[in-house]
């Protein structure tokens, strides 16, 4: 059977018309050649489609059922083409995104993900809150389109872009001696119990940050280790330890926190997209990697005061 989609559009415009000569002035071809298509399929149907006199052209009952199914397979067509123009320009499909803690914090990733939203209707977004380090064997395996995570070592599977860098802060207790403070050294935490992350629970910001506290000399005496950002500041709120978090997690808003900036010009921490190089990114992808970047706010282009 060698049936092929110009049948189909002749026989529909026949069967709607009832008439070769109209149906031939709409499809803008001569009668002769109509009237040869429409025999052709006859031909591969195998059944008569059409009766014809030389008054009329009336619809078999094959070819009333012929023509639904012929309408339906029509419809398909345009509306698998009209998919994928639409996944070819973003509008549609999936999008599968990892992030750290801290990034539905930062007003610049929060912003993008509204505005992709408000654009993209159609593209179905999957959030998976993962640390840094977890992302990256389903970026590499593609179970993740792309990963918002803080600064660590890469496989040379993985490509990334810087998005922002942040200031780290100190936090403590509303009623700590250094609660009052607009700034301070990490120097000055010298000998304070430490509230900080679980080194087995694999985020970057443990690294990040004892690698900081490192180059200051400054030893921590860590008092707690716990796997989450939100019972760190939980547990400073309660008075048992000081941190050193990034500025994003401000927005968590806790009255018995007080937050201060580190003086020190290094005492930052880099916000970066990852994506696989092996896999073809989807247009989807590529939209909101533009929007992530283009959206980058003022809130941390300067120290915080």
């Amino acid at each position: 059977m060698n049936i092929e989609l110009r049948h189909l559009r002749y026989f529909i415009a026949v069967a709607e018309e009832l008439h070769f000569g109209r149906a031939a002035q709409r499809l803008n071809i001569s009668q002769p050649p109509l009237s040869q298509q429409i025999q052709q399929l006859e031909q591969q149907v195998g059944a008569r489609l059409l009766a014809r006199t030389n008054r009329s052209v009336q619809l078999t009952a094959a070819g009333e059922q012929f023509l639904s199914d012929a309408r339906q397979i029509m419809q398909n067509v345009t509306n698998a083409a009209d998919k994928a123009a639409r996944l070819h320009r973003g509008e549609e499909g999936e999008l599968r995104i990892g992030f750290t803690s801290s990034a539905p914090f930062i007003t610049s990733v929060s912003d993008a993900l509204y505005t992709f939203r408000q654009r993209y209707p159609g593209v179905h977004i999957q959030m998976q809150e993962i640390n840094t380090r977890q992302q990256l064997a389903p970026l590499n395996d593609g179970r993740l389109d792309l990963g918002v995570m803080r600064n660590t070592p890469l496989p040379e599977t993985l490509s990334h872009q810087l998005m922002l860098r942040e200031p780290l802060c100190a936090v403590v207790h509303r009623a700590h001696r250094l609660a009052n403070r607009a700034t301070l050294s990490i120097t000055e935490l010298v000998g304070e119990p430490f509230v900080f992350f679980d080194p087995q629970v694999g985020t970057a910001l443990y690294a990040e940050t004892l690698t900081l506290l490192e180059r200051y000399s400054v030893s921590p005496n860590i008092a707690q280790e716990v796997g989450e950002a939100m019972t760190i500041l939980g547990l400073v709120a309660t008075g048992l330890g000081v941190s050193i978090l990034p500025a994003s997690f401000r927005r968590v808003r806790l009255e018995d926190v007080s937050w201060i900036t580190l003086s020190e010009p290094d005492a930052l921490s880099e916000v970066w997209l990852v994506w696989s190089k092996r896999r073809e990114m989807s247009a989807a992808t590529r939209q909101m990697i533009r929007l992530l970047l283009n959206n980058q706010q003022n809130e941390f282009s300067s120290r915080i005061t």
